[in-house]
């Protein structure tokens, strides 16, 4: 199973996205306190339409407690603008976490630069744009690496 993180989110409606990515994709979501938003919030509900049952969502209180939760076998990938590694070149594996900063600012510079984190990576964009939006950025990252592991589990279309 894929895990992706969102660091200290701030936009509800961003979470909501996550969750139905989670429901739709398998992959777990994790959140890490503080929240910017209530997780009763109207846009966090309205986003996630009727998908929060389906999803797996976990809430850890800080970056420390996310860590303990993973141990150490399992690589994370910090998603950020500040490398030239092109996430699309990885080879990702099941058990692989993504790690996604606030919509504001991104992930701090001290966990981006926490031992654990085994690699830096960043989605390619056109020069002089800033930022894609966090739940758009976690789909693009999860279906690559879904696509990746063949869609392990999804309906078969044929």
């Amino acid at each position: 199973m894929l895990d992706f993180i969102f660091h200290e989110p701030c936009i509800p409606g961003n979470t909501g996205n996550a969750i139905r990515l989670a429901a739709c994709t398998g992959a777990r979501l994790h959140l890490i306190e503080p929240l910017g938003f209530s997780l009763d919030d109207a846009h966090l509900r309205r986003a996630g339409l009727d998908y929060h049952d389906l999803a797996d969502v976990v809430i850890h209180p800080s970056w420390q407690a996310a860590k303990a939760y993973f141990g150490a076998e399992q690589r994370i990938f910090a998603f950020t603008g500040h490398t030239y590694n092109n996430f699309a070149e990885e080879t990702y594996r099941n058990d692989d976490i993504f790690l996604f900063g606030t919509e504001p600012t991104g992930l701090p510079q001290d966990v981006l630069d926490d031992p654990r984190i085994t690699k830096k990576v960043r989605i390619p964009m056109l020069p002089g744009r800033r930022s894609l939006n966090l739940a758009n950025s976690a789909a693009i990252a999860v279906y690559e690496a879904w696509r990746q592991l063949s869609f392990s589990d999804a309906a078969d279309f044929s």
